[in-house]
């Protein structure tokens, strides 16, 4: 019996630690396709005021390693001012520029994830920075959610 208080303990503090870090990834899923949900998360990203850098097929080297997608891309994008000015003045802030969206289809959906950038919180002390990542997160929060809506 104290065997399996010991385990369920062990369990539940497993799962609370795991629910407190379900943040560190945002996701959505898409009831559309992967083409339309391409397209919308194309236009999220310029009606949330962001430019599109470029959309990186990552599809091809999955495959060659036995994975079944055809339709994986990961989509980069940024305000390219505030880009540059950031990594002037922050270059080691650099590997996580510009922002970026996962994007794959899963049979009739579409799946999109972003890591979330608050938790670049804990690398920066500077409280600038605190508050540009927080409103990173609200608008791929905003992006992500448009691109849910897409039927």
């Amino acid at each position: 019996m104290k065997r399996l208080r010991h385990v369920l303990l062990v369990l539940l503090v497993f799962v609370a630690v795991a629910s407190a870090h379900g943040e560190d990834l945002l996701m959505v899923r898409s009831p559309a396709q992967f083409e339309e949900s391409m397209a919308s998360l194309q236009q999220a990203i310029g009606a949330q005021g962001y430019t599109l850098s470029r959309v990186q097929r990552v599809d091809i080297g999955l495959s060659e390693s036995g994975f079944k997608t055809d339709k994986y891309r990961v989509v980069f994008f940024g305000k390219p001012a505030e880009i540059r000015a950031l990594s002037a003045r922050y270059p080691d802030l650099i590997p996580y520029l510009p922002l970026q969206v996962a994007i794959f289809a899963e049979g009739d959906e579409t799946v999109l994830i972003a890591a979330n950038p608050v938790h670049l919180r804990a690398a920066y002390a500077d409280s600038e920075l605190g508050g540009v990542f927080a409103r990173w997160e609200q608008d791929l929060r905003a992006i992500l959610e448009r691109v849910r809506e897409t039927e």
